[in-house]
Parts: C-alpha cells; structure tokens; sequence
C-alpha cells in the first residue's frame, strides 16, 4: 500500500465530532474525538498526541472478534445498516489521492455514506503540482458520486484517539506489537473489518453472458486463445507485490511441463498493474527477465487500471503474491473469487483469513521460498480441471456467505455506533 494517510470526521447536532484515520501502512481507520460534544478544531495548530485515549487494551475475545468480523447480513428488505449515518457531515482527509488501497478504500466508504445520505467532503492533502490523469479521473468519479473535494491547506486537527478500524486480525495485531514495541504506546481499541464486494462488481461476476464477453474482449486484446489458461496476478507492480517472484515460479512451472511431458493447455502469465512511468527499475527488471528467458509469447503486462472485472472474467487462476507480512487483507482476492477463480497465495497477512488453503486455493511461502512451492501449484492447477474449478466454486460460495457490500456496510455500522456511544458515554 502506498504512504497514505486518511482522516474521516463525523458530526451531528449534539454529537461528538469524530475522525477516523486511514493509515498509511495497512488499512485501519482510526477514530478520534473530543471529550466534549463540540467541534474538533480543524485550523488548529495545536499537537493531537496529548489528546489521545486509549479506552481498553486492543485484544478482541473470539466473542468481540465474531461480533465485527463475521456480522450477519441483512435481509434485503430491512433498511440499510448505516442509515443512521443520513444527514451527518463526514470528513474525509487523505494523504493523496491514488490508485493504492487506502484511498481507494476510502472513496468505498465514501461512496457507502453516500449512498444512505450523508454529506461527505473530501481533502487531499499532497496533490500533485502538474495535472494527473489518474487524480483527475478519481476527483471526477468522487464529484459524480455527490462527495465534495476541497483543498487541506493550513488545516489540521486536536481530537483524540477513540478506536482503531483494521482490515485483518493478523494486520492489527502486528500494529499493536509495533506500536508498543517500537513507539512505547498502545494501540486504541481495534475494531476487525473485513472488506466486502461491491454490488457492481457481483452483478458481472454472477452474469454469465457479461463474463463471456469479457473473456472474448480481453483475451483477443493479448493473443490468447480461448482455451489456453491464465495465471494472472493484479497488484501495482512493486517488489513488495511480489511479481518478480512470480515470473520465476511461471518460468519454472514451464520447464516442469515440459520435463514431465505434461499434456496441458498453453499457460500464461498476465501482470495486470503496469506502469513504466512509476517503477521503472523494477518493470524493466521484470520484462528483462521475461526476455532473457524467452517467454515473451506466454508474459502479458497490462496497464493499471480500476477496471478490474474484465481481467477476472478472462482469466483462470488468481495468484496473489504479496511479500513480507503479505496482503494488509486483499480486495482483489475476494474479487477473484467472486468470478469463481481459484486463488494462489502467499500464506503471510490478510490472504490466511480469507483463502482456505485446499479448498478455495492454494497457499505457498513468501520470500524466495516460496518460488518452487508457487511452481508446483501453477502445475497442480493446470493438470487438474476439476480441481480448478471445485475451488473455484467453493471461493464463490465462500464470498457470498462472508464478504459482500451489505456484510462489510453492517460491521462498519457496528463500529460506528459503538465508538460513537463510546464517546457520548466518556464526555457525560
């Protein structure tokens, strides 16, 4: 994820003014308010570190952790969970404005609180000197969607920490040792939200002549014939997403095939997120590679994009390959798997709580331990059909009892009620 940082404030008639921040190392809101039922002074100059409450210590008990991370969906004739939020005044101040996961994720709450009325105002506080196509187009889709986008400058805030919003269990409780640990501080209380898909994104996923179309479209685009498989992985492409690493795995998947006499379709790898203009050292690493190993007619690098549904449609297998502590939780996992695709995962971050390993996927190693493992499961799922497509359906059903819009709207409207009674309760 790229260096972001977001702010979100809240406000209604004798309510507190809350803030919820958007980190820039892993998707967490934090929520801050003032002990007092006035405004957060936002032209303040003044430190928010002194204003910061810690409530309770972050451990969830399993009855805490069920509570956010597995709430019930609501049928689709009661109201939407967060209607509560309708009329209220919502700030949303983040760092920059781009492709990454936190701004992104923060243009998905917007667009929820949108969605049941309220009022939502957008900050960006680093926007770039010359005009940039990707903030042109992300302000535009904002402004279309009713979010107002304003200027940060001169702007800051005083309000104190009231909760943490975190996207995995494994995420915040590396945030809660690192912060203690390195900081000496503790975390606020951590709330654990798992993401949910949007109902656009399943309405292609679940509409069979839409997906066949796209397939059609995006595989004539790459030279690809219909019966070929694809092992794609989409990420920005960057170290920490592990897309040299994959290439390695491809390539020796290739050589396994061909020493074992394997009878199998053509295999490609496709890298969707490519931009030369960004990481040019690393890409030229990566097509390098694909060079001097020969592999130029089975390795397609496609463009970044927002548009993710036809590369989910057109493909076979997901291979989410992020390094390191791996995936804060992974969207495009649940994604994929709504397209009933099988995924291949690093067993590191957010991918362990959403891929069940044999069932709905296949985990590997992270690091450079992982290149010979990721090899053969490339191999298993190309040999085994129905394999491929048992986990793939399994993933879907997975995605429909778990990780849908209407889930993730209800957790958060759990965490936005209990922090905000939190804090009416603290400043009576």
């Amino acid at each position: 994820m790229g260096k972001q940082s977001a702010w979100v404030a809240i406000q209604k008639k004798r309510w507190p003014l809350l803030i919820l921040a958007l980190l820039s190392l892993f998707t967490a809101m934090l929520f801050f308010t003032r002990t007092s039922f006035d405004s957060c002074a936002t032209n303040s100059t003044s430190s928010t570190a002194s204003n910061i409450i810690v409530i309770k210590n972050n451990r969830f008990g399993e009855e805490e952790k069920d509570k956010f991370t597995n709430a019930p969906i609501h049928s689709k004739a009661a109201p939407n969970p967060l209607d509560f939020m309708k009329s209220k005044l919502v700030l949303l101040v983040s760092h920059e404005l781009s492709l990454s996961g936190g701004p992104l994720l923060l243009m998905e709450l917007a667009f929820l609180l949108r969605g049941v009325g309220a009022e939502v105002v957008w900050i960006t506080n680093q926007k770039p000197v010359e005009l940039d196509d990707v903030v042109y187009s992300l302000e535009h889709k904002m402004l279309d969607r009713g979010v107002k986008v304003l200027s940060a400058k001169g702007k800051s805030s005083s309000c104190a920490s009231k909760g943490a919003m975190i996207d995995s269990h494994t995420t915040a409780e590396y945030w809660k040792n690192r912060t203690r640990e390195r900081l000496g501080i503790k975390m606020p209380e951590t709330y654990v939200v798992h993401l949910g898909n949007s109902k656009e994104l399943m309405e292609v996923a679940e509409d069979s002549v839409a997906k066949r179309i796209l397939r059609e479209h995006v595989r004539e685009s790459l030279g690809v014939r219909n019966e070929d498989l694809i092992f794609a992985i989409i990420n920005s492409v960057s170290r920490g997403k592990g897309q040299d690493l994959f290439l390695r795995s491809f390539h020796e998947s290739l050589q396994l095939i061909k020493e074992k006499k394997l009878q199998v379709p053509p295999i490609h790898a496709v890298i969707v997120g490519s931009d030369m203009n960004a990481q040019i050292k690393f890409e030229t690493e990566l097509r390098n590679f694909v060079i001097e190993k020969k592999i130029q007619d089975r390795v397609h690098f496609v463009n970044k994009t927002l548009t993710v549904a036809p590369y989910l449609a057109s493909i076979d297998v997901l291979v989410q390959n992020s390094q390191a502590r791996g995936e804060c939780f992974g969207r495009i996992t649940i994604e994929a798997m709504a397209f009933q695709l099988p995924v291949l995962g690093t067993a590191a971050g957010g991918t362990m709580e959403i891929v069940v390993n044999g069932t709905t996927g296949l985990l590997h190693p992270a690091a450079k331990e992982g290149v010979t493992p990721l090899a053969n499961n490339i191999v298993k799922l190309a040999t085994h059909v129905e394999r491929r497509l048992t986990m793939g359906k399994k993933g879907y059903e997975r995605v429909k009892e778990r990780f849908l819009e209407p889930h993730m709207s209800h957790r958060i409207a759990l965490v936005l009620k209990d922090v905000l009674q939190k804090a009416k309760s603290h400043a009576t």
